[in-house]
């Protein structure tokens, strides 16, 4: 008699483990498109302050549109149209390049208020010093408005880690789209996802406790 081949099997150890590489996976591509979303997001906001009409009429649109259409759109369009412009990206590569626009977007608008935040009597003070507008920005505004709007760029920092499981819908397998792949073995829904919050969790918890640490300090 021919044994019975079995599709479904318990969650294992390894099982896990595969759950803590995706995690991995997760913050990699969370790490990259923040870093350089926050980069490009500096440099729009500073473009937003300092163009006044003209980037109201060019990159404020474009960023708004980032902001206003779902992420998910956003990932799918991108990566199904993209090879017709002779971009030939695959899935991380796609996430990580809609990612950074969409952090980006975020950013400018928290990099503006920054700037904003920082009175005018002071610039002129440090211009009266002789600084340059330069280190204007660098010694004056940087310090002090980026610890004004510390706690917003967190806030999307955190909220572009949790959007990175949207690219699972593009077959890249972080967290959430393994969560589904072992749903789909295992039949333990729950056991599952219960695991993936926790790693969601473990990534999250610390960053927010580290930067409420870091306004406390600033506080003193």
């Amino acid at each position: 008699m021919e044994p019975t081949l079995t599709f479904f099997s318990g969650f294992n150890i390894n099982d896990l483990w595969f759950l803590g590489e995706a995690a991995l996976r997760t913050l990699w591509i969370s790490i990259l498109s923040i870093s350089l979303g926050t980069f490009l997001g500096v440099m729009f906001g500073w473009i937003l302050y300092e163009g006044k009409t003209t980037a109201a009429l060019t990159v404020a649109p474009i960023l708004d549109v980032f902001r206003s259409v779902p992420l998910i759109i956003q990932l799918v369009l991108f990566y199904n149209f993209a090879p017709i412009v002779g971009l030939n990206l695959n899935a991380f590569a796609s996430g990580v390049v809609i990612l950074t626009i969409y952090a980006a977007a975020l950013v400018a608008n928290v990099a503006r208020g920054g700037i904003e935040a920082v009175d005018q009597p002071m610039r002129r003070a440090s211009r009266s010093l002789g600084m340059s507008y330069w280190q204007d920005l660098r010694y004056v505004v940087l310090p002090i408005g980026g610890r004004a709007v510390f706690p917003a760029w967190v806030g999307v920092a955190l909220g572009v880690m949790k959007d990175s499981a949207l690219v699972s819908v593009l077959g890249y397998v972080e967290l959430l789209k393994a969560s589904q792949i072992l749903i789909t073995r295992t039949q333990e829904p729950f056991l599952i996802l219960s695991i993936a919050g926790a790693f969601y969790f473990a990534l999250s918890y610390p960053i927010s406790r580290y930067a409420a640490s870091l306004e406390k300090r600033w506080a003193q």
